[in-house]
């Protein structure tokens, strides 16, 4: 009863904060699956959170509007403090949770092998394990490991395609045409929002009308996806939109002096999101980008020695590793980014039940489009927001839960359909990468 009142009254601050809203979801229930489970192991993969665009003097984004963008106190690309005030939220309420389930002690201090943080070696990666650290273990002087010069992409994070031949490349981009909507009325929206057509990219002819058809898709052997086109253009523009709504507290100023609905902000907001669908989630696409981390993920969740892992990387790779798991169709309350909030966190959880069966759950634990604006303190009464994932190829228990060694199996099979897709293609070896953008 105490923990609906104190739900009650959260939600109802979070309506009277956001008159955008005309109903707000409950925030996440309680997060143990049931009685009799001990939670054994946790594995984390994060998006970063809040960082700057790339909007500074003489950049496209600031060609694309004659509007001044938010002034942010990161440079481009970079974490924002608001980013990191809550990655440190989201690490303190981790902590609060391990420690209510058993899993550490208040203030732990973990021995060598017991934890691990793994990030891309981008400083908005980085700072975000760091951030997340100091709330999590305020005590522990925790070491963020990089694998990868400073500002390069790490080839585990790196959603690059690691084989292509034009058989695949015909195919991959057959997949991924299908994936493109119709996008007019989002283009309109999003033209009027930043008055584009008064901007001096478009005055100039640098830039021109956002139109659909256009795609052109870009499928080099360790290389990212990539696209040309209006839905390339209108995604970097959406993306820094969306940041400056989360970074912005005056949500007319975020729009450039326009009401916009929660609903309005979605649109936007769906441009940058398919896109990231488009790019990274078709099947051939996926299987192709998101092995090498299934393969960290399969690893970390094989030690017996392992307590916590946090490896952190960006929406792409949560995008492509849900994907290559089978998982593409899902709903989440409360975002405007429909699929891999910022700051989100795909959560792999080992749990024991009382004769030492081992069971799984995955959930994506992010904070809402009011939490990431409002910056209420996380609690076990005022959790972030989650959604489990449940996987058709697989029986779930009474709870729940899956087997772990029917996951084991699973995630075995998804990884091995990297090889498979090679040989189907006829490709014997690949160039590896080097990890150089």
């Amino acid at each position: 009863m105490r923990r609906f009142i104190t739900k009650f009254f959260t939600v109802l601050l979070c309506i009277l904060l956001a008159p955008g809203y005309t109903v707000l979801p409950l925030l996440a229930e309680d997060e143990n699956p049931g009685d009799g489970y001990t939670l054994k192991e946790v594995v984390i993969l994060s998006r970063h959170n809040i960082r700057a665009p790339l909007s500074n003097e003489g950049s496209f984004l600031a060609k694309s509007t004659p509007n001044a963008w938010f002034e942010w106190s990161s440079a481009a690309s970079e974490l924002s403090m608001r980013g990191g005030t809550l990655e440190t939220e989201m690490g303190q309420y981790f902590r609060k949770w391990v420690v209510s389930e058993n899993l550490m002690s208040e203030n732990y201090h973990p021995s060598e092998n017991e934890i691990r943080f793994y990030a891309n070696a981008k400083q908005r990666t980085i700072a975000t394990s760091q951030y997340f650290s100091s709330g999590f273990l305020p005590v522990a002087n925790v070491r963020i490991e990089t694998n990868q010069e400073y500002d390069k992409m790490d080839p585990v994070f790196n959603p690059q395609l690691t084989f292509v031949n034009d058989d695949y490349r015909k195919d991959a981009e057959e997949e991924m045409r299908k994936l493109i909507p119709d996008f007019s009325k989002q283009y309109a929206l999003l033209t009027e929002v930043i008055d584009y057509k008064n901007s001096e990219g478009y005055k100039n002819g640098e830039l021109t009308d956002l139109v659909n058809g256009d795609t052109e898709f870009i499928l080099e052997e360790n290389n990212e996806p990539g696209m040309k086109g209006s839905l390339k253009t209108a995604t970097s523009i959406a993306d820094a939109l969306v940041l400056q709504y989360y970074e912005e507290p005056d949500a007319k100023k975020a729009a450039f002096d326009h009401d916009l609905s929660i609903d309005d902000w979605k649109a936007i907001s769906s441009i940058k999101d398919i896109y990231t669908d488009i790019l990274f989630t078709a099947p051939l696409i996926a299987t192709n980008i998101a092995n090498p981390l299934l393969k960290e993920i399969d690893s970390e969740l094989e030690r017996n020695d392992r307590k916590f892992t946090f490896l952190c990387g960006h929406d792409s790779n949560i995008a492509s590793v849900l994907a290559a798991l089978g998982i593409t169709d899902y709903t989440l309350d409360n975002v405007i980014e429909s699929k891999t909030p910022i700051g989100s966190k795909l959560v792999f959880e080992k749990w024991a039940d009382s004769t030492e069966n081992e069971y799984i759950r995955v959930r994506l634990v992010y904070q809402g489009v009011e939490q990431l604006r409002s910056m209420p303190l996380l609690t076990l009464d005022n959790p972030p927001m989650s959604y489990v994932f449940q996987f058709d190829e697989l029986t779930p228990n009474q709870d729940g839960l899956y087997s772990m060694k029917d996951f084991d199996a699973f995630l075995d099979g998804r990884i091995a359909a990297y090889d498979e897709l090679k040989k189907q293609y006829g490709i014997t070896s690949s160039v590896p990468n080097t990890g150089v953008e």
